[in-house]
């Protein structure tokens, strides 16, 4: 469960990569926009929130992210592995 779960975290970092560089905006700005420091969204890039640890963003940071990249929540977190 442990492994699907950093397999899934990092296809979301993917995902958020791949809706910054949409958007032209740099990490930092994306972070700044959101409310969150820029260490942490480099982490969220990479899937992680400390080195092999998934990710686990709080659900109001997500939805800021989500909103500053003009993504779907729903979209971003697409093929969740099932909690049991």
């Amino acid at each position: 469960m442990e492994d699907e779960w950093k397999t899934f975290s990092r296809e979301v970092g993917v995902r958020l990569q791949q809706a910054r560089q949409r958007k032209g905006l740099s990490q930092e700005r994306v972070a700044h926009l959101a409310g969150v420091a820029g260490f942490t969204y480099q982490k969220f890039e990479k899937g992680e929130s400390r080195p092999g640890v998934a990710m686990n963003p709080r659900l109001q940071t997500l939805l800021a992210v989500c909103e500053v990249l003009e993504i779907d929540v729903a979209t971003l977190l697409e093929g969740a592995p099932r909690l049991t």
